[in-house]
């Protein structure tokens, strides 16, 4: 799998079944043994680069002026490219914007220390630049918590939240997963394989490492103030988090309701992209 795709897995979490949770069957055996990335993305409508602050950051529009906008946002050291398996469709009835987090993909970065808080203001002020007012974020791991913490921070940029793979503390994590994802991260850099250059790698690898160690650390305070509607999505057999973590997540966060994907793991959007898809259209709308 490339670089990007295989670290798009080394974000955040897992759930199993709990009481008053939303099971969807997938209808595949054991598919979350495999080892498959998503499709290749269409030729965006629009793109560019935003110059926001001191960055250029990448992104591309799809199904422009199709309905209401809907914002997705990859998971650590991936790019947008990992939504190959949802774009076509989702464009069909909806405005996509796409756009690679800071210092990934096709984007640049500053010696800034890498921050949840730090990228989700980078997605508001795109959004800005775009003159989009609200979207419905679709994040995965990483970009699910970038959802979060938007819907903290700036509630009024968001009608719906859909955090698929997301944590909320380092200690939801299970220590033993992330090693093993860090140590692929050090084998992929090593090779230079993917889409960030290689020489940029080491302290690129070093600055998101530091952030999966130290954060998020969203209060309970601060997850009972979400007033977005919200979903906590995970695979019933993703290898990053802890089940209790992501029950807690959907317990606090008012009105929020956790839906647990059959048969897949934590690269749920591309190991079975139309179960995937179903969930966001039933919790997002057509």
């Amino acid at each position: 799998m490339a670089f990007a795709h295989r670290l798009a897995a080394t974000l955040l979490i897992l759930l199993i079944p709990a009481s008053g949770q939303t099971s969807v069957d997938g209808g595949m055996e054991a598919p979350w043994r495999a080892v498959r990335g998503p499709q290749p993305m269409p030729a965006p409508e629009v793109s560019g680069f935003a110059p926001i602050r001191g960055i250029q950051m990448y992104y591309g529009i799809y199904g422009k002026g199709h309905g209401t906008p809907i914002l997705l946002v990859h998971g650590g050291m991936g790019s947008s490219d990992v939504w190959g398996s949802e774009v076509p469709e989702l464009a069909r009835n909806h405005e996509v914007i796409v756009a690679d987090s800071r210092g990934q993909g096709r984007s640049t970065r500053t010696n800034i220390p890498f921050t949840y808080h730090l990228m989700a203001e980078d997605y508001v002020a795109l959004l800005d630049y775009l003159k989009i007012d609200k979207v419905a974020l679709v994040g995965f791991s990483d970009g699910g918590i970038i959802g979060i913490d938007m819907a903290i921070h700036h509630p009024e940029r968001l009608t719906k939240l859909f955090a698929q793979a997301a944590n909320v503390s380092p200690s939801g994590l299970f220590p033993e997963t992330i090693a093993s994802a860090v140590n692929d991260v050090k084998a992929s850099a090593a090779t230079g394989d993917g889409q960030t250059a290689s020489d940029e790698m080491p302290p690129l690898q070093q600055a998101i490492e530091t952030m999966w160690a130290t954060e998020p650390n969203y209060t309970t305070a601060e997850l009972r103030s979400i007033r977005v509607p919200t979903e906590i999505v995970v695979g019933d057999h993703d290898e990053f988090i802890k089940p209790s973590h992501s029950r807690y997540m959907a317990d606090t966060i008012p009105g929020a309701k956790l839906v647990v994907l059959s048969n897949v793991s934590h690269g749920a959007l591309y190991q079975n992209p139309r179960q995937y898809l179903d969930a966001i259209e039933r919790f997002i709308g057509r």
